[in-house]
């Protein structure tokens, strides 16, 4: 079982990256290849999975990885690989060419594991070397130019245009090429985060559900049922809240590539948030309450039903989950002729000043919160299908004190 559960968090986590990544245990043997990394080698991932890492390495660099790789795995802290010096893959079909890789160790059920996202440089070891053409062209115009400076006017303004287009060409160039630097830094940047980000939420109820596992089994008497009764629910909330965690990422991943399909038809806003409420329900604290808003038995949207039951179920659990016992969260919903308000109120932790102009941003996570888990998409995601709808999200919050989100939506769908 642990098998499938380790092979299920490797797509979870492959499947998020568009890079070439490669997964390899301690031992340098491949156990999980994405499909960038099968496109970029030439290999399938059956030919590669259970493979020596050598595999995909030049022959003549095998004898230094080893001790490069030994090195890494005593230090166990994530770095740029090659870093000074030039480092080479080797595809199916034998051709060798420039890659750039970043290594970064993980522990899932107890082993160590090294993630290396894997890009392939040659377009960018192609834009070096034209510049260094481009330049040694320019030098020995320069130079030419400088053995003719005497001869006649017309023929040094002839040299001079050349060598103003040699320079345009040049510092065009030169800029291509550090943008393109700049665009990859930054998606390095984004991309580790990321996977960080991944490991740790993931790592964290699967503990907790192997732990229960393993519990559940000792617990073999008819009265102890209510013990088995427990871990089995702290099982069945670590899968939903992976499960969660799960959707989210497939959600950004539509989002960004413009694969969402929203579905519309007319509902009764009763009929959400009553589901709404009674998901919620079993995730409140002692003491807390969710007061239902009055009036809305009448009150119909023609809109997509799933993206209004994400955006409440998102602002709800943030409220349950920021709250402490024994305080209330109020749902007010008005609607006009055109437009339909929510509002949700806490008397929770609230979010500092500083902070709340980065609240909508992808994976920012306030930090009064980091030692709560959650991922810092959620309200991302809402966000972008409110707008995509025609709706609008705000909100004001005062730290300590509580916070106050507020959307709408058009009652009907264009």
């Amino acid at each position: 079982m642990f098998e499938r559960d380790q092979q299920k968090v490797f797509k979870t986590l492959l499947g998020a990256v568009s890079e070439g990544v490669i997964i390899v245990d301690e031992n340098q043997t491949i156990v999980e290849i994405n499909t960038s990394a099968e496109t970029i080698f030439g290999y399938s991932r059956e030919e590669l999975v259970g493979q020596p890492l050598n595999t995909l390495i030049p022959q003549q660099y095998h004898a230094n990885h080893g001790g490069h790789f030994n090195k890494f795995m005593e230090k166990q802290e994530r770095r740029q690989m090659g870093k000074g010096r030039d480092i080479y893959g080797k595809r199916k079909d034998g051709t060798i060419f420039p890659v750039e890789a970043g290594l970064n160790p993980f522990e899932i059920f107890d082993k160590t594991y090294v993630m290396s996202l894997i890009i392939d440089i040659s377009d960018r070891k192609k834009q070096e070397k034209q510049i260094l053409e481009l330049n040694e062209r320019l030098e020995k115009k320069v130079e030419e130019r400088t053995k003719t400076l005497n001869q006649i006017v017309e023929e040094l303004k002839i040299a001079n245009t050349e060598l103003d287009i040699e320079n345009k060409r040049r510092i065009k160039a030169e800029e291509k090429t550090k943008m393109a630097l700049k665009k990859e830094i930054e998606l390095n940047e984004l991309k580790t985060k990321f996977l960080s980000l991944v490991s740790h939420e993931f790592k964290t109820p699967l503990s907790g559900i192997l732990t229960s596992t393993v519990l559940l089994g000792k617990y073999k008497l008819a009265e102890q049922q209510e013990k088995r009764d427990k871990h089995l629910n702290t099982i069945i909330n670590k899968v939903h809240y992976l499960n969660n965690i799960l959707n989210d990422f497939l959600s950004v991943e539509r989002l960004e590539t413009g694969k969402v399909n929203y579905s519309f038809k007319t509902f009764k806003l009763s009929k959400v948030l009553n589901e709404v409420i009674y998901n919620a329900n079993m995730l409140l604290k002692d003491g807390q309450k969710i007061n239902y808003p009055e009036n809305i038995d009448d009150l119909s949207l023609h809109q997509d039903e799933k993206v209004l039951e994400l955006s409440l179920s998102n602002i709800v659990h943030n409220a349950i989950k920021y709250s402490p016992e024994h305080t209330n969260i109020d749902i007010k919903i008005t609607q006009d002729h055109n437009t339909t308000r929510f509002k949700i109120s806490d008397h929770g932790i609230g979010i500092p000043d500083s902070e709340q102009k980065n609240i909508f941003n992808r994976y920012f996570r306030a930090e009064n919160v980091l030692n709560i888990q959650g991922t810092g998409i959620g309200l991302n995601i809402v966000k972008s299908h409110l707008e995509n709808l025609g709706g609008t999200i705000k909100f004001t919050s005062i730290e300590h004190e509580g916070s106050v989100f507020e959307f709408t939506l058009p009652n009907n769908a264009h």
